[in-house]
């Protein structure tokens, strides 16, 4: 399936995407509250699940969506582009490390990157321009949450990988017989 557009792709991203969207909004009910604004929630499952099953654009593209509907569908303040701009990347770059093989050091590496670069330092960036305050203001409590979101999202995305998303794999990318 790789490359082509299939109904079973449409059909399997639109649905990650619904869970993508459900996943936001519980998240904000549900989540781990770390500080003011600052969760941790579920939303990235449904992203990795499209990285490993589909790959990086498929990934990017939920990842996309994903946040534009969830802002413009359950607004929780204004919409700003660079946030969707790091969800397009948080996909590629799980997508890039999680395609091929699934391994530890593969989403230590992966999501090291996505949260430490894309969480701390970009959403940290793109609320420093919306709202007007100092990039070193939000640092410390945006470190804090890439650092507990890390180590939960590991765990949660190894333990996940084995006993679903490979499986998952395996029904998607099965070849009519």
């Amino acid at each position: 399936m790789k490359g082509k557009i299939t109904v079973q792709k449409i059909v399997i991203m639109g649905a990650l995407l619904a869970l993508y969207l459900v996943l936001n909004e519980v998240s904000k009910m549900l989540s781990l509250p770390l500080g003011s604004n600052l969760r941790i929630g579920l939303t990235f499952l449904p992203v990795v699940c499209a990285a490993i099953i589909f790959g990086p654009i498929e990934a990017a593209i939920v990842g996309g969506l994903g946040d534009m509907l969830g802002a413009f569908l359950f607004p929780t303040g204004p919409f700003f582009p660079g946030f969707t701009l790091t969800a397009v990347l948080t996909g590629l770059i799980h997508g890039f490390f999680l395609r091929k093989k699934v391994t530890l050091p593969r989403i230590l590496i992966s999501f090291g990157i996505v949260q430490f670069i894309c969480g701390m330092l970009l959403n940290t960036l793109w609320l420093s321009i919306l709202y007007g305050k100092a990039f070193l203001v939000y640092l410390p409590g945006r470190a804090t949450q890439a650092a507990v979101s890390f180590a939960v999202e590991v765990v949660l995305t190894y333990v996940l990988n084995l006993v679903l998303f490979q499986r998952l794999k395996k029904m998607v990318t099965k070849t009519p017989e």
